[in-house]
């Protein structure tokens, strides 16, 4: 290992250190109760709460996945799923934030999202408990799997190191601190992350500004490649083998812009609709301490995200005018950022800008990890196995579940090849469709009931599957992205469905109105 490796290698291990630091200070508190271990016992400052939702939301997807797509494919795609996100996180917060934090209290006190569904609808026997609690662990161990691919690409990049054995070590670290520390240990660690990632981005921005000659070398650089800086059209590289052509003369080939029209940019918006199903998103709105807090909330956690996003988008452009020919395919691309902090800064100051990555793949497996347990030990095992179980016993099993599932995720990001943009936009769309449209209607319609509630939760989920692998490949109006027409479908389900049976209980449309009248208050 060089010497520049070291003091890299150096950084990064003083930056996991406070972190798992974090997980044992949190140790004892988290312990007291599965409340507090899931939930923090509903005591997130504003900070917190913003900056946590938005780096456990992020992961490794930001640093890598967001800039590999402005790289690969110029500004269209990439600026038009920012906008869907920017749009989706201010929504979110704006219309969801409040009302779910009182109904989830008004709910029995639900602690985790299958909790507040099937409270929410007085569930006696818990299908839709179970149901949810099942499409948790299948995205999330996806979503796992995809924040373990980032953290071993890092690793595998800078030290040459075997990306299999990097990333278990990586992974390794992640359940550890999430085992002892739970939602808060995670919450706290997580606003450092977010700070860290911000300023990383931030710093590779100006940094490759300066190296590249400005904004306006960039823009030269790159006007030349067919639809790089449009809106509605999409560069096309030329793969020959498998990787990028490059030509006699050393620069990339690419062949005749593609089109990018009104549908494809609607399709690519969507992405914020999956805001309203992210359940590491709307924990945090549970576990707010003052519901009067959420509006800061709000303010801080949408000039985040929209700081972040242009960044990560424009590190991607820049990356192509300084790197034209060094990432050679879609997978490489990803590594844009990790390329940048390398040849841009010292390797101290590196090791710390790449800890950007490493906070945004450690932030979100925490989540993914904590709410996948619980879904198991809190959902199944106390709700329905065994509703006598101690917190003990809750806790012992959520930690053997976490376990698990981290070993999921292992085997799914066995394959460094895996593109993590693709990764995350599948089970991004399967939480979006399936809780999305579901967590609206429950909050905004009197009249939605249990059956619609489980046509729509499972129609949304088996939908995104039939759409992704059935009808998306046949391209033309079938190639849009399949959480829009899974959000419609599951939205039409609960509709028709809740029209077709019985109304709500007057108990259900009692708490309804007490939820409502509670949040209204909460803004006042």
């Amino acid at each position: 290992m060089s010497s520049n490796q070291v003091q890299t290698l150096v950084s990064m291990i003083v930056y996991m250190a406070v972190v798992v630091g974090i997980g044992f200070w949190t140790m004892k508190q988290a312990n007291n109760s599965s409340a507090e271990y899931f939930l923090g016992n509903r005591r997130l400052g504003p900070w917190v709460a913003a900056l946590s939702a938005e780096a456990s939301d992020m992961s490794g997807w930001l640093l890598m996945g967001l800039p590999g797509v402005a790289y690969w494919f110029g500004l269209s795609d990439a600026f038009w799923t920012a906008v869907g996100l920017a749009v989706g996180t201010y929504l979110n917060w704006r219309l969801v934030s409040h009302r779910l934090r009182a109904y989830s209290i008004v709910a029995d006190d639900a602690i985790t999202l299958p909790d507040y569904f099937s409270r929410r609808f007085k569930e006696k026997r818990p299908v839709l408990l179970l149901i949810a609690s099942l499409i948790i662990l299948v995205f999330f161990s996806v979503y796992v799997g995809s924040c373990f691919v980032a953290g071993g690409k890092l690793f595998s990049t800078l030290f040459d190191a075997n990306y299999q054995l990097v990333m278990i070590i990586g992974a390794v670290i992640v359940v550890l601190y999430t085992l002892m520390g739970g939602f808060m240990a995670e919450s706290i660690s997580d606003l450092v992350q977010a700070i860290i990632m911000i300023l990383a981005l931030a710093a590779v921005l100006i940094a490759g500004l300066a190296s590249a000659g400005g904004i306006g070398a960039v823009i030269s650089n790159v006007k030349n490649i067919p639809g790089f800086l449009d809106f509605f059209g999409i560069a096309s590289p030329t793969i020959e083998n498998g990787v990028q052509a490059i030509s006699e003369e050393g620069a990339p080939v690419f062949g005749a812009a593609g089109a990018y029209g009104f549908l494809t940019v609607i399709s690519t918006m969507a992405w914020g609709l999956g805001y309203f199903g992210m359940p590491q998103v709307l924990l945090r709105f549970f576990a707010i301490r003052k519901a009067s807090e959420l509006k800061r909330s709000r303010r801080i956690a949408t000039i985040w995200c929209v700081l972040s996003l242009a960044f990560a988008v424009f590190i991607g452009i820049i990356g192509r005018a300084l790197y034209p020919v060094q990432l050679h395919t879609t997978s490489e691309a990803e590594n844009v950022f990790i390329l940048a902090s390398q040849t841009l800064f010292h390797p101290l100051f590196a090791g710390l800008v790449m800890a950007g990555i490493l906070a945004a793949s450690m932030s979100s497996s925490d989540s993914y990890l904590l709410i996948a347990s619980s879904a198991v030990s809190v959902n199944f095992y106390k709700n329905v196995l065994h509703k006598e179980a101690s917190d003990k016993q809750v806790l012992r099993i959520s930690r053997i579940v976490l376990g698990v599932i981290a070993l999921f995720g292992i085997i799914i990001a066995l394959d460094q090849n895996s593109i993590i943009f693709n990764v995350v936009s599948f089970a991004w769309a399967g939480f979006g469709a399936a809780f999305g449209p579901l967590v609206l209607f429950s909050l905004f319609w009197k009249r939605a009931n249990r059956a619609g509630a489980v046509a729509g939760m499972l129609g949304g989920a088996v939908m995104v599957f039939f759409w992704k692998f059935a009808l998306k490949p046949m391209g033309g109006v079938l190639g849009v992205y399949e959480l829009l027409p899974a959000f419609i479908f599951s939205s039409l389900l609960i509709v028709v469905v809740s029209l077709a049976t019985a109304k709500p209980s007057k108990e259900i449309e009692a708490e309804f109105d007490t939820a409502r009248l509670q949040s209204k208050a909460a803004l006042q």
